[in-house]
């Protein structure tokens, strides 16, 4: 186990890159002939006076170059069948680049539209022309949308606007609850009980949330002032949610494979105990690596290109980790139909009915946000399922403590009958009561 969180660790840390709307590199002739214009970033512009910066090292080496940064809005499929020099025509602006700087006002645009960049000079067209073995030429790309004031000094696209402020906002709402609840939360932790693993594993849970909320306001507040933020941060922040998403889907695997697995032999004279019979610690670690692994592809698979949150679930990866949920949340509504079905104590099927609304809310929450999205502009698509997939789990997460907190039902729940939520620990061997 620890070596696959390590593995995890590594893979989340070193494989990330975050993009920011800085962008430093190198301008090479050889990427601009094999890539038919070399991609140097991505940008979703408001729609009023945008601004791109270039800024050359060596201008004179440009200028023998004849070096050019073309912007293209929208760009479709249809420019892969094009010829190059076709290609490089279709340009909606192109920057002739022979100064040390370039100040670029993008055209006034009805609604947020994305653009992309690509370098080109003399040589990307000439298949036969030898490249000159000089050096690669260094560059600083920024992009500025209009703050509130309509002055281009924002460095978020469009569809990165208002993160910032959400967090924030998170944070202090993570705070301020904080502040209610430690102290019964506390207590409840300390005493044990029949739930005292349960709370323990969601709070971790919890807590893991908050630390990635934490590390993303930090991330986009530097982000906010210079354009690249702490890509570090960026990354410990989808590696903190994606150990919660785990801490959470063990938890409440082994829970519903517990009552399924445990309810028909438990006697009723037996205490309330952590189910861990062979078959449903596999199914737990089962679901559990299975989640992992997509985690992990999807976080390779978008290093690839730009950055963007896991939650925008843009890939391959992305949509077997929202089909991996609605099986999670099939396979809890077949549980509890069994349980629900054979029950007669009004006060147990109540206590089943919200846990269900908890587990279905955290499992269905993503894939319904990211079918929901489409009907949404471009922009504000990601924005929609990553605040709607954290507020969800969230409120998720209030449910299970509620339940697993409340002395007037969870502790009459399972002083009623001992065959029931088989995920609880008993405090000895010898112990048989609470």
């Amino acid at each position: 186990m620890s070596y696959a969180l390590a593995t995890l660790v590594a893979a989340v840390l070193l494989g990330s890159e975050a993009f920011g709307k800085t962008v430093t590199g190198l301008f090479k002739s050889e990427a601009a002939r094999q890539q038919i214009g070399q991609f140097v970033t991505k940008f979703m512009y408001q729609g009023d006076n945008g601004l791109l910066v270039c800024r050359l090292d060596n201008p004179a080496l440009a200028v023998e170059k004849e070096s050019r940064l073309l912007l293209y809005q929208d760009m479709d499929s249809d420019l892969d069948n094009l010829s190059c020099p076709d290609r490089l025509s279709r340009a909606q602006l192109t920057i002739s680049l022979s100064r040390e700087e370039h100040n670029q006002t993008i055209p006034r645009q009805s609604s947020p539209t994305a653009w992309q960049f690509l370098y080109a000079d003399r040589y990307t067209c000439q298949e036969s022309a030898v490249i000159p073995s000089h050096a690669d030429l260094s560059f600083t790309v920024l992009l500025f949308n209009t703050d509130s004031a309509g002055n281009p000094l924002e460095h978020f696209s469009a569809e990165e606007a208002g993160l910032h402020s959400f967090y924030f906002l998170l944070l202090l709402a993570y705070f301020i609850a904080s502040c209610i609840y430690i102290q019964p939360l506390y207590q409840a932790l300390r005493k044990g009980g029949p739930m005292h693993t349960v709370l323990k594993v969601l709070t971790t849970a919890l807590l893991l949330q908050v630390c990635s909320a934490l590390c993303n306001y930090i991330h986009l507040a530097r982000y906010s002032r210079d354009g690249v933020g702490i890509p570090l941060m960026g990354s410990l922040a989808e590696f903190w949610d994606m150990v919660s998403q785990v801490s959470m889907l063990y938890m409440l695997l082994s829970l519903c494979m517990g009552w399924t697995l445990s309810r028909g032999r438990k006697p009723q004279s037996r205490p309330l105990q952590w189910e861990q019979s062979p078959a449903s610690t596999a199914v737990a670690v089962g679901g559990v690596i299975t989640q992992g692994v997509l985690l992990l592809w999807e976080q390779y698979s978008e290093s690839e290109s730009e950055h963007h949150s896991y939650h925008a679930q843009q890939s391959l990866a992305g949509l077997l980790l929202m089909a991996l949920r609605v099986g999670l949340a099939l396979l809890l509504a077949s549980v509890l139909y069994q349980i629900i079905s054979t029950e007669r104590s009004t006060l147990k099927r109540d206590f089943y009915l919200s846990f269900a609304k908890g587990c279905f809310l955290w499992f269905l929450c993503h894939p319904v946000l990211f079918l929901m999205s489409v009907i949404f502009n471009e922009h504000q698509r990601e924005k929609v399922v990553t605040i709607g997939v954290i507020l969800c789990q969230s409120i998720s997460m209030v449910i299970l403590y509620q339940l697993f907190l409340s002395r007037s039902l969870y502790w009459e729940v399972s002083s009623l009958s001992s065959v029931s939520l088989p995920l609880t620990m008993s405090r000895t061997n010898n112990r048989g009561r609470y």
